[in-house]
């Protein structure tokens, strides 16, 4: 477990399996996709009824899982832990990539860095020193009968390699713990959401972000997002007040294929 972050290259069978992103049409409109500008203040529908099979749906690309997953992670809906940085309320909606019809009851989990640039389990990695329970900033929840995930995290920072972004898998069939996890199930989804660069920018400028002493690399810069937009995993965020502390509301679609 020792792979640095620049190891994170996908491989080809990763690339190969599908994931889609409603893209066009009404459908757009009614799933919240990441098809507007990321920073705008529109806000999106996020529960909705099930979608027509007459929807427009535009392949993306799965992306590499990373040196840094921890199987186990707990199942909830905030996964801040009392971690510094500003508040990213994230609604991501699973939909099946045959009929773009939102899938209920698939755990949608998320892992992602701190604003020093630490993973939790991993902390020390990228030079800043600070308590590690091995499970901040990671977790997940069900989707509810509109295949919405809601999750409370913070505005992730950033490491040596890598831009800012959140990794992301979806499982369906699941089992819940009584330890608060889960287990069992198929995974169906393996991705990275990303952040607009002019957002990223505002963030990084302020505390605590400023503190982390590491090279940002931007998205033009990253080795794994290819400028592909929301197909690609940008999200759409929307600020939550006058200034970034107030934080930021992300969401994107994600089709899968069951």
């Amino acid at each position: 477990m020792t792979d640095t972050p620049m190891n994170e290259t996908p491989t080809r069978d990763t690339i190969a399996r599908r994931t889609v992103l409603v893209a066009t049409g009404a459908t757009a409109a009614t799933l919240a996709v990441g098809a507007a500008a990321p920073g705008t203040s529109t806000a999106p529908t996020i529960d909705t009824a099930p979608v027509a099979a007459a929807a427009v749906c535009t392949l993306t690309k799965e992306m590499t899982e990373g040196p840094y997953y921890l199987d186990g992670q707990y199942v909830r809906a905030d996964i801040t832990e009392g971690k510094a940085g500003f508040p990213l309320k994230l609604a991501l909606t699973v939909v099946d990539d045959d009929t773009c019809a939102p899938i209920g009851n698939a755990l949608v989990e998320i892992w992602h860095c701190d604003a020093l640039g630490e993973y939790s389990g991993y902390v020390g990695n990228n030079g800043h020193n600070e308590p590690d329970s091995g499970t901040f900033l990671r977790g997940g929840v069900l989707t509810n009968a509109g295949g919405v995930a809601n999750i409370t995290t913070v505005y992730p920072g950033w490491y040596r390699g890598r831009c800012v972004h959140i990794h992301v898998k979806v499982h369906v069939g699941v089992t819940l713990t009584s330890d608060g996890s889960f287990t069992g199930g198929t995974e169906l989804h393996t991705g990275q959401l990303f952040f607009a660069e002019t957002v990223t920018a505002r963030v990084g400028a302020l505390s605590p972000y400023s503190a982390n002493t590491v090279t940002r690399t931007t998205l033009a810069q990253d080795s794994i997002y290819d400028d592909g937009g929301a197909a690609s995993g940008l999200l759409t965020l929307t600020a939550l007040g006058g200034s970034p502390s107030a934080g930021y509301s992300g969401t994107l679609t994600l089709g899968v294929e069951r």
